[in-house]
């Protein structure tokens, strides 16, 4: 099959490429990304030589190309991992996050529709059911009502509307999964862990939000890799699926245990403003994939945690390289 990953070169778009292709090396893997601040070949340059794999940079949120660049190419599989996707951006400058959550997923939707692609995978977020706030009881299903309170999280909520409207509407092959949030290799430095991963290292405060007790889980990369593989293969269509770690911790959990993983003290932390409409808790139920799919996440948080800082312990000069941008 060919497949189009949209957003390739992106922290789980990139590591979406290098599961597949070591899964499925009979695949044709084309990436298409704008390679804006959070898009890096270096996260790919292990494929860039293979024969099944090309680049191609271009903007989703250019109608035109993409339309030229569907008729030319007649794709099997879409997976849209392109987004705008840090919330702190979102809150300053929520207009490139309407320009491409939005109209570049109806750009690539409209283009797939018109070219007969068989199956389109939305790959989208919790954060589109808002907040949960503080009943521990409480996970989001699928059959949670949308609720965003971000631009960030709006954005992605239309998005997944539009990719529904096109299943009631066409009939498209489409399907969605909404994750919690992901670590591993290759996630841009602005990120929780990765950033506190450095500040720690390097022996300076980490800043923590508020009060530090903003519940969110955690969900290993390969293992979100796993779930859209299954979702895409066997899921139903028409169907979003809710993909969670198991792993709910508050901000202060999170902070304290890289600070134990590294060897220091909470003399480290340092408290800052909450952010703007700063959700309380997301906490997932992953039930229907596990019941109709049979995937359900295979990494330990302290597991995960071992092999991500190994990963940017061994890859030091691919930090740099960002953290060393202006």
């Amino acid at each position: 099959m060919k497949f189009l990953i949209t957003g390739g070169a992106g922290f789980i778009g990139s590591n979406y490429c290098h599961y597949h292709h070591e899964k499925y090396p009979e695949d044709e893997l084309v990436v298409l990304d704008k390679l804006t601040y959070a898009g890096n070949l270096d996260n790919l340059a292990a494929l860039l030589d293979e024969d099944r794999f090309r680049f191609v940079q271009g903007d989703i949120a250019d109608k035109k190309f993409v339309e030229d660049f569907f008729a030319k190419e007649k794709f099997d599989c879409v997976l849209n991992f392109a987004a705008e996707t840090h919330v702190d951006r979102s809150i300053t400058g929520p207009s490139i996050f309407v320009l491409t959550n939005i109209v570049g997923t109806h750009n690539l939707l409209e283009a797939a529709r018109l070219n007969d692609v068989k199956r389109f995978h939305q790959i989208s977020t919790d954060e589109v059911y808002g907040d949960l706030g503080t009943d521990t009881s409480d996970l989001f299903t699928e059959q949670t009502p949308i609720a965003p309170n971000c631009p960030y999280a709006a954005s992605k909520a239309s998005a997944d509307l539009l990719v529904r409207s096109y299943f009631e509407t066409y009939q498209m092959g489409v399907t969605m999964s909404r994750c919690s949030n992901n670590y591993g290799p290759y996630q841009f430095p602005e990120k929780l862990i990765p950033y506190f991963f450095r500040l720690i290292s390097e022996g300076k405060q980490v800043p923590v939000y508020g009060d530090g007790l903003n519940v969110r889980d955690w969900l290993y990369v390969i293992d979100h890799c796993r779930a859209i593989d299954v979702i895409v293969r066997k899921g139903r269509i028409g169907e979003a699926y809710n993909v969670g770690g198991n792993n709910e911790k508050t901000n202060m959990e999170i902070t304290k245990f890289l600070l134990d993983f590294l060897g220091k003290d909470e003399s480290l932390i340092t408290f800052v403003d909450d952010r703007l409409a700063h959700d309380r808790r997301y906490a997932i139920d992953a039930t229907k994939i596990k019941d109709e799919l049979g995937w359900e996440p295979s990494v330990t948080f302290a597991e995960g945690i071992q092999m991500t800082f190994d990963w940017y312990r061994d890859n030091e000069e691919w930090t740099k390289k960002l953290t060393d941008k202006p």
